[in-house]
């Protein structure tokens, strides 16, 4: 038991992401179920389908599982009274201030991590009473911090300025990558690609088909002026290049960039005109398995990688 167990009271020091369109009920009962910690990513869900997700989460798992809010999106103060209400235990905010829900969260018994990309962020959030953080590299999927500070360099940054526990992501989607984060500090890992592809994610099977068949650097971050994302390259994408070529301005690129980009691609399968959010380890993945296959594949080379580090 590490600080990341002991805290969610989970078997595994493992943590999926809480993704738009990818993380229904189903993903995160079952990650549960495996001994991690499922999330329902409330991004993508109107309130009262988040609640219908969270009755359904409570039915398919008796361990515990958390609610993925970021902070920024519309209807937050129905989202969080609907998280008290259905009795949510653990919340991971992400996208805003710490300080705007932490105290009322915790004043009601809720464990609360906040989603950071940098140290200064990290600190902001320790200071405003979160009781763990995820640092998340620039090479994760979808929006990502604007200081493009990859994981590798990000996690011992973060480590030698926090008390709390810390939570690596971005770019781990293996055992060994988890046994190198936590060597840099981590006390568990937040995995977004690696669940994205997964029986039980709620995304499209034309986005999961797409995503196993991306190979190395087939991802791309753009759109930095309005908030940074890291996409497949599609239709969509090269039109945001070209009106990059005729120096588009930010309210042009949010002309381009419309409504729903993100669930057209994602959950309806929308290859051409849909936003297609995804991880740079996705080149990595090459077959879409149920859940408690991938997180015993995680833990048996975790455990191999832990058994095989050589010494000088």
């Amino acid at each position: 038991m590490n600080r990341i167990t002991k805290l969610f009271n989970i078997k595994y020091p493992i943590i999926q992401g809480g993704m738009i369109w990818n993380s229904g009920y189903k993903l995160a009962a079952a990650v549960s179920n495996a001994g991690g910690l499922g999330l329902i990513g409330a991004g993508s869900m109107y309130p009262e389908v988040l609640r219908e997700h969270i009755q359904k989460c409570k039915k398919a798992t008796d361990k515990p599982f958390g609610v993925n809010v970021p902070m920024l999106y519309p209807n937050v103060e129905e989202i969080m009274n609907i998280i008290v209400d259905e009795g949510v235990k653990i919340v991971f905010t992400s996208a805003g201030n710490p300080k705007t829900w932490t105290t009322w969260l915790k004043e009601r018994g809720i464990t609360v991590v906040h989603v950071v990309s940098s140290s200064k962020f990290a600190l902001k959030a320790q200071e405003a009473g979160v009781d763990a953080v995820v640092a998340e590299g620039f090479e994760a999927g979808g929006h990502n911090g604007r200081e493009e500070t990859t994981t590798l360099t990000l996690i011992p940054m973060v480590k030698q300025h926090l008390q709390i526990p810390l939570i690596a992501a971005g770019g781990i989607a293996t055992g060994k990558a988890m046994h190198a984060a936590m060597i840099l500090g981590a006390d568990g890992v937040q995995m977004g690609t690696r669940f994205a592809m997964t029986t039980e994610s709620s995304s499209h099977q034309n986005f999961k088909d797409t995503c196993v068949n991306a190979q190395e650097g087939d991802t791309y971050l753009t759109l930095k002026e309005l908030a940074p994302v890291r996409l497949i390259r599609n239709k969509f994408f090269n039109e945001v290049q070209e009106a990059y070529g005729k120096c588009a301005t930010p309210d042009d690129l949010k002309a381009l960039l419309g409504r729903a980009r993100a669930k057209r691609g994602m959950f309806e399968g929308d290859l051409e005109n849909g936003e297609l959010e995804i991880g740079q380890i996705v080149g990595l993945i090459n077959e879409i398995k149920p859940v408690n296959d991938v997180v015993n594949e995680i833990i048996t080379d975790f455990e191999q990688s832990v058994a095989t580090t050589f010494s000088f």
